[in-house]
């Protein structure tokens, strides 16, 4: 039996979830626990995010300009930077460590992210990667040349349930492929 007297806030959360669920793992190694990072001031996604963070027992950083509510929970951490442009992607850029996954929709984040060997994933479920990032932001560039021209674009199309849906895959195949490659990597 485990003494809980031992155990940290969060292994005893990950431990509580863990049985309630009736989960095989009871209690994630230290060594594989890498954070979440949620660009939080325009995503559609926390609610999901929270959720799986939960279900795995990861560390969760939500980033924001302006107070935000947020679940209670030793997992769940709120992190309110100062008031600019890029005060919250430049907090995350700065935090993010190999192997972590934050979740944003801005592309020159998802760029950053990805040169220090973390996971970037778009709310609507589009996983950026190495080869993928170059377009993204060229992509962006035009888009922004375009706007300042005067034309008038249509912007992003409307969030739907199957991005939802879309977006939780994603983030599940993320999670789960780090676990993968830390238990790989781990000393037997």
């Amino acid at each position: 039996m485990i003494d809980k007297r031992t155990l940290d806030g969060a292994k005893r959360q990950r431990l509580a979830v863990a049985r309630r669920r009736k989960s095989p793992f009871l209690c994630y190694p230290v060594c594989m626990t890498f954070k979440i990072y949620i660009d939080a001031d325009a995503c559609p996604v926390k609610d999901e995010t929270y959720k799986v963070a939960l279900r795995y027992g990861l560390r969760t950083f939500v980033v924001s300009n302006s107070f935000m509510q947020i679940p209670m929970s030793p997992l769940i951490a709120r992190i309110v930077v100062n008031a600019g442009a890029d005060a919250a992607d430049d907090w995350i850029a700065e935090h993010v460590v190999p192997g972590d996954v934050v979740v944003t929709n801005d592309i020159p984040l998802a760029a950053r992210v990805l040169a220090r060997k973390a996971h970037a994933i778009a709310p609507h479920g589009r996983a950026f990667t190495d080869d993928s990032i170059g377009m993204a932001l060229a992509q962006r560039a035009l888009m922004e040349h375009i706007r300042s021209t005067g034309e008038t674009t249509g912007g992003p199309p409307p969030f739907r349930p199957a991005d939802r849906s879309r977006f939780l895959q994603v983030l599940d195949q993320s999670i789960s492929r780090e676990r993968r490659k830390r238990l790989l990597s781990e000393p037997r």
